[in-house]
């Protein structure tokens, strides 16, 4: 039961988690139609579709763009705040839902059915030589295929993303009447060239992120759902309580670790942050944390799981297939800048128990080792995708075997081995959890498609490097203006829509800006992707924050500022990849000397920001505000990986150290006690 109630409240804050539980026949047919999706993802793996991948995207929207209207209710979403006060959704469909599920059928197949309706249809081939010249038929159903996603996405994230979604929808055919003298005008397309663009070309609806998708994304929901229904979930949280069962401060370790191993295989932050949560709170609560710390701790966390190899979140496969690159490599790039996260997070989590009198809690777990020897298997499927990237194998069929594998594996402990009904429950909850993503990544080819036919990239990347040339014609504080503009405009982006919708607009029109300025390709995805994340965690939205105070019960804005401190490195670590060459080494680019450089001195920085957000010295005692203030500026200082700023950074940090072993010396004279909270502990 308590596992039951840790999955609805996740699925509240988490869009990648249908809002309802059907059952009677509604259930059979959407259990059916999973199974048969999740069946044909599998198969195509390793016995691709003759017709080519497009089919393929055309079969799998047909397939999963339908259980979107019967899995979601048409309701509002209410703000969080009143969530808890709406009426549960009915479980059952709508005569309303049913009719848009035979709309969507009807059009999701259309472009592949053999069939003539008037001087459209007849089948897959000649809907593709209609590109660019649609028949009436054509126009009509991509018309309703395009308002069918909107409400989709409406159900499944808001109104925000389709407002964004109209808003380029209006600038494409409304663009030509803008005075040509302005940057952003186009010649102006009309309703029908927009439609084909959307419809029947490769960037639109069945675009990358469509791919990404139908291709890599299902299959890790599902593998994810195997490691869960296995036990894995629970083997990470014990198995951290376990390692930091003797710490003193063994609650806020077992927290962060727990967030990074959960991450591992979950790939998302809201649904991590409750699951860490339900466990670890209880806790914190003994511990001495309040609750808003606590939620803050939690939801940073959480987040990670975006950023945590092996299963980032689904923008990373973007990345992949934007830049043509193995996700082997995406993984390389995020494993520096993952371990910098987690070891902010880490010393916050040392520096408020010392400075908030944190209690030690006994933790009546095994040893760590004997869980290991139990349950270790557990690691083995994870262990089992790098290997195959690492081979050669492609993620697809790497994701596949590690699900065999974990399968196989499950049968090692009695409670939670896979058997065929548990099994058919893993696959259908995988498809459930990728319907959201799917509706997103369809409805986001209305924006790269709009964006590639109007030109609107080069437009607004122009638009952004000329409005940091207005403030200095230095090249090096033009690309720091640019890139400071651009993480703004990001975060601002990432408030209203979803990671993976923020991440491909932002890559559109952030991105050309950067690789104008000469910054790497891989950098520039990596600070579009890093900031898309960070919208988890920053106010006024922070979904994983608002989940962390649902489950802590804290008060809600103070939770999302104690999560943003604890996130503060994040922020500001993508900024060292793209304004210094040195800062590729965060991404494991450079040779071993250059990585080891980067991730040395970012460590630091990140160790001074602890610092000065937290107000403490580990092992030493209390920073006033000048010693906060020095700290601050030697952290952002030291990010500039280059000798003449990473000098001065270690000289302000040494500066600021100095004069909180002083203030201790300045209390030790005057009799107080020098660090009486640790005197406490």
């Amino acid at each position: 039961m308590a596992e039951r109630a840790t999955r609805d409240l996740a699925a509240q804050f988490e869009d990648e988690k249908p809002g309802r539980v059907l059952s009677g026949p509604a259930g059979l047919l959407l259990t059916a139609a999973a199974l048969a999706v999740g069946a044909l993802a599998l198969w195509q793996v390793f016995r691709p579709l003759s017709q080519g991948s497009k089919y393929y995207l055309i079969i799998f929207l047909a397939g999963v763009l339908p259980l979107v209207f019967l899995a979601y209710p048409a309701d509002l979403r209410l703000p969080t705040r009143l969530r808890a006060r709406r009426r549960p959704a009915s479980a059952r469909p709508t005569v309303t839902d049913w009719v848009l599920v035979v709309l969507a059928v009807a059009a999701c197949l259309y472009p592949v059915l053999p069939i003539r309706i008037g001087s459209g249809g007849g089948g897959y081939n000649a809907f593709l030589d209609r590109q660019g010249l649609l028949a009436p038929t054509d126009l009509v159903l991509g018309t309703v295929l395009l308002l069918l996603l909107l409400e989709a996405c409406r159900r499944t994230t808001g109104w925000i993303l389709p407002a964004v979604c109209l808003l380029f929808l209006g600038y494409g055919y409304y663009g030509g009447l803008l005075p040509q003298s302005w940057p952003v005008a186009h010649a102006g397309l009309d309703f029908s060239q927009l439609v084909d663009a959307f419809y029947n070309s490769d960037s639109g609806f069945y675009g990358t992120p469509l791919d990404v998708a139908a291709s890599y994304i299902v299959l890790f929901t599902i593998y994810g759902a195997v490691l869960e229904l296995s036990g894995a979930g629970r083997f990470f949280v014990e198995l951290s309580a376990a390692a930091f069962r003797r710490s003193r401060t063994a609650a806020g370790r077992t927290a962060v670790a727990s967030g990074f191993l959960l991450g591992t295989v979950s790939g998302s932050g809201a649904a991590t942050t409750v699951s860490i949560g339900a466990v670890t709170w209880p806790l914190l609560r003994r511990a001495g944390y309040p609750p808003e710390r606590a939620g803050g701790m939690l939801a940073a966390a959480g987040v990670g799981a975006i950023l945590s190899p092996p299963t980032l979140g689904a923008a990373a496969f973007i990345i992949a297939e934007y830049l043509g690159v193995s996700y082997l490599q995406v993984l390389g790039w995020a494993t520096v800048p993952t371990v910098l996260y987690y070891l902010g997070i880490l010393l916050a989590v040392e520096i408020d128990a010392r400075r908030s009198g944190v209690r030690p809690v006994v933790i009546d777990v095994g040893s760590p080792w004997r869980l290991l020897a139990r349950f270790g298997y557990h690691f083995a499927s994870l262990i089992a995708i790098i290997v195959f990237l690492a081979v050669g194998v492609s993620a697809t069929r790497a994701v596949v075997f590690a699900i065999l594998l974990a399968v196989a594996l499950s049968f090692l402990d009695r409670t939670h081995r896979l058997s065929p009904g548990r099994l058919v429950t893993a696959l259908v909850t995988g498809v459930r959890g990728v319907l959201a993503v799917t509706a997103v990544c369809a409805a986001a080819g209305i924006i790269t498609a709009t964006t590639t036919k109007t030109g609107l990239g080069p437009q607004a990347a122009a638009l952004l490097i000329g409005g940091a040339q207005a403030a200095t014609s230095d090249p090096t504080l033009v690309l720091v203006l640019t890139a400071l503009l651009a993480a703004v405009a990001l975060t601002l982006l990432g408030l209203a829509v979803p990671v993976t919708a923020s991440f491909v607009i932002g890559w559109v029109i952030v991105g050309p800006a950067l690789l104008d300025l000469g910054v790497t390709a891989p950098a520039a995805a990596m600070f579009v992707f890093y900031f898309a994340v960070l919208s988890e965690v920053s106010p006024p939205t922070a979904l994983a924050a608002v989940a962390a105070a649902a489950v802590t019960g804290g008060r809600l804005v103070p939770t999302m500022w104690q999560t943003l401190r604890y996130a503060l490195p994040a922020y500001l670590i993508p900024i060292a990849f793209v304004i210094t060459p040195a800062g590729l080494g965060l991404l494991g680019i450079g040779g071993v000397q250059r990585i080891a450089f980067a991730a040395v001195v970012t460590a630091l920085s990140v160790a001074v920001l602890a610092v000065a957000a937290g107000g403490w010295l580990p092992g030493v005692g209390p920073a006033g505000p000048p010693e906060r203030v020095l700290g601050a500026l030697a952290g952002v200082t030291l990010l500039w990986l280059e000798p003449v700023p990473v000098t001065v950074g270690a000289a302000l940090a040494a500066v600021a150290a100095a004069g909180v072993f002083v203030r201790r010396a300045g209390r030790s004279s005057s009799g107080s006690p020098a660090n009486p909270v640790e005197e406490q502990l």
